[in-house]
C-alpha cells in the first residue's frame, strides 16, 4: 500500500499553524475554555434553582409550566452564550 500524500500547500499550513501555537498559548486558550465551560455549568445549576423556587411556590399548574419554561430558556441562553464564547476564542487564537 501506498502512503498518502499531502500536498505542499496543506503541509505548510499545517507547520504555520503549529509554530504558531506555542505551549503557553495553547494552555491559555485551554484555560479560557474551561473557565467558559464552568461559567455554563453555573448558569445550568442557576437556572435550576431559580426555577424549582418558582416551581414551589407556584400558585397554579399555569404558574409551575412557566417556571419550567424559564428554566429551559436559561439553560438554552447558557448553552448559546457558551458556545459563541468558545467560537470567538476559536477565532481569536
Amino acid at each position: 500500500m501506498e502512503a498518502a500524500k499531502s500536498s505542499p500547500a496543506q503541509t505548510t499550513e499545517t507547520t504555520k499553524r503549529n509554530q504558531e501555537t506555542s505551549p503557553l498559548s495553547r494552555v491559555k486558550k485551554d484555560c479560557l475554555f474551561f473557565k467558559t465551560s464552568l461559567q455554563e455549568v453555573f448558569c445550568y445549576v442557576k437556572a435550576w434553582f431559580i426555577g424549582q423556587a418558582k416551581k414551589a411556590t407556584a400558585r397554579n399548574e399555569r404558574e409551575a409550566t412557566e417556571a419550567d419554561q424559564q428554566i429551559w430558556k436559561m439553560q438554552v441562553e447558557a448553552a448559546d452564550n457558551a458556545e459563541e464564547t468558545k467560537k470567538r476564542l476559536d477565532k481569536s487564537m
